[in-house]
């Protein structure tokens, strides 16, 4: 199987992992816990601009792709929440009208670095972070 074809793979279920989960929570579940969210920049939330740039995820959406884009690997936030938010955002801009799989991949590469990821974090974690952007930020993308 060619690479683009396992990047986009384990995007797939990675979004199905994450946002399947519609069915009932076990009686002993915990609700997760509600963070405080800093406040926006002006004109940041709300609905999406003309541009297609998505509002600023808040609540359990901000808390819910930082710590998923954490544990994908902890430099892609790097302490910096505010960064990543904003890659995220300008991701699901740049794929707004971008429909080919292997190309949006290949577009967080570029955009998601780090001090020791310079050239990206690979096509694997690469469509991860992908399908975090768009479970979290811009799902109708």
């Amino acid at each position: 199987m060619r690479t683009p074809q396992i990047a986009t793979l384990l995007a797939t279920v990675t979004l199905f992992a994450l946002t399947g989960c519609a069915g009932e929570p076990e009686a002993d579940a915990r609700p997760a816990p509600v963070a405080s969210t800093p406040s926006a920049p002006p004109g940041a939330t709300g609905p999406a601009d003309a541009a297609g740039v998505p509002p600023v995820p808040t609540g359990d959406k901000r808390v819910i792709y930082l710590a998923t884009l954490g544990g994908i690997d902890p430099e892609i936030v790097n302490g910096d929440d505010d960064k990543a938010i904003s890659r995220g955002r300008d991701q699901c801009t740049a794929m707004k009208d971008e429909k080919d799989p292997s190309e949006r991949v290949a577009q967080v590469e570029r955009r998601f670095i780090g001090p020791d990821h310079p050239n990206g974090f690979g096509p694997t974690k690469s469509a991860l972070i992908l399908a975090t952007v768009q479970a979290n930020i811009c799902p109708t993308y």
